[in-house]
């Protein structure tokens, strides 16, 4: 015989509480505790409850789901390590409670502020992410105008009524910087991302202030859209250049990687005549070779605590901001010490 499904009452037990303040916290009402709250969810993940997330809806008139709208091209979402690591983080912690993430894909932010207002408009959503915050970003004050609750992934640059879950990526790229230097390396290139992305510009503003510290020009940067193609014509550009780099720091691994593949075909070996950092800490980073050093971040923890917090703010809470610890440079085989200038097959 099939196994009995876990009630609200097992939940209540494994938990250790009322069953109404089971459904209290599961529902996303007022009036638990964070701390209470959290056991409960985990008592329900431990137990592999399940609700009827339509009859839910129907009886408290929630959707029981939350938004995430990705302005990018689907090329680079797919090839992006960040977006999957931070949704199954997101997934950790909607599953137990219930809920469900509703995904949009949109090519440009006309597309993207539209998507916003179906899915509040249509009650499909109870609140929403906002992710690769922009200069001017017109979604803070859309949010507040659709009066629905949001998470932004770091700070704003405007005034923001929403909480924000940040981590300093800054220390990650003045870390890379800084092992580079160490190792002798005095033209050191930034493959950046698209300067109208807050973490693209202000991962660059790292590498020029590291460089400025250092003593050093920082003259060779490349800006990007985050593609790996991008990675492959940023790189060619930078050794066909007559004071070519020995080493590049790319603002992700996927273009990093793909650096790695233009250097090796060019006959440059990596890392002895160029050394090669990337940003993310890709599982697939570490098993290539050589190893890709990297800048590592926590994009799973970064989902889970974003959906904690955007889910007490639907419960009426306001949790305030949180900072998660700052991404750090991990040096693997993909970096050494500076060579001497060597003969260079055409790039």
């Amino acid at each position: 015989m099939p196994a009995e499904r876990p009630t609200i009452a097992d939940v209540a037990q494994r938990a250790g509480v009322s069953k109404g303040l089971v459904s209290f916290a599961l529902n996303g009402r007022p009036g638990v505790s964070a701390q209470t709250r959290d056991r409960i969810l985990e008592a329900a993940r431990e137990l592999g409850w399940q609700p009827s997330l339509r009859a839910r809806a129907l009886s408290v008139n929630r959707a029981f789901a939350l938004g995430l709208v990705i302005t990018r091209d689907p090329e680079i979402v797919t090839g992006d390590p960040f977006y999957p690591s931070f949704i199954a983080g997101v997934e950790r912690e909607l599953a137990p409670a219930g809920q469900a993430l509703v995904l949009s894909v949109v090519p440009d932010e006309d597309a993207e502020l539209a998507a916003y207002r179906k899915l509040v408009a249509g009650r499909r959503v109870d609140g929403v992410f906002i992710t690769d915050l922009r200069h001017d970003d017109a979604r803070i004050e859309l949010a507040r105008e659709l009066n629905v609750p949001a998470v932004t992934l770091g700070h704003p640059e405007t005034p923001s009524p929403f909480p924000a879950v940040s981590m300093d990526d800054r220390a990650g790229i003045e870390a890379a910087v800084d092992h580079l230097v160490g190792l002798g390396h005095r033209r050191i290139a930034h493959v950046a991302g698209p300067a109208r992305m807050l973490h693209g510009s202000r991962r660059r503003r790292a590498f020029e202030e590291a460089m400025t510290r250092a003593g050093l020009r920082a003259g060779m940067v490349v800006e990007t859209d985050f593609r790996a193609a991008d990675g492959v014509r940023a790189t060619r550009d930078l050794l066909a250049r007559p004071d070519y780099p020995t080493a590049i720091v790319y603002a992700n691994d996927p273009m990093a990687i793909a650096g790695l593949g233009v250097a090796q075909r060019a006959g440059l070996r990596v890392p002895d005549e160029l050394s090669i950092t990337g940003f993310d800490g890709s599982d697939v980073g570490e098993h290539i070779f050589p190893a890709l050093s990297t800048v590592v971040s926590d994009a799973v923890s970064w989902g889970s605590v974003a959906a904690r917090v955007l889910l007490r703010s639907i419960a009426g809470e306001q949790p305030g901001d949180t900072d998660l610890p700052p991404a750090r440079f991990v040096p693997r085989e993909s970096t050494t010490r500076s060579p001497e200038p060597t003969p260079r097959a055409d790039v």
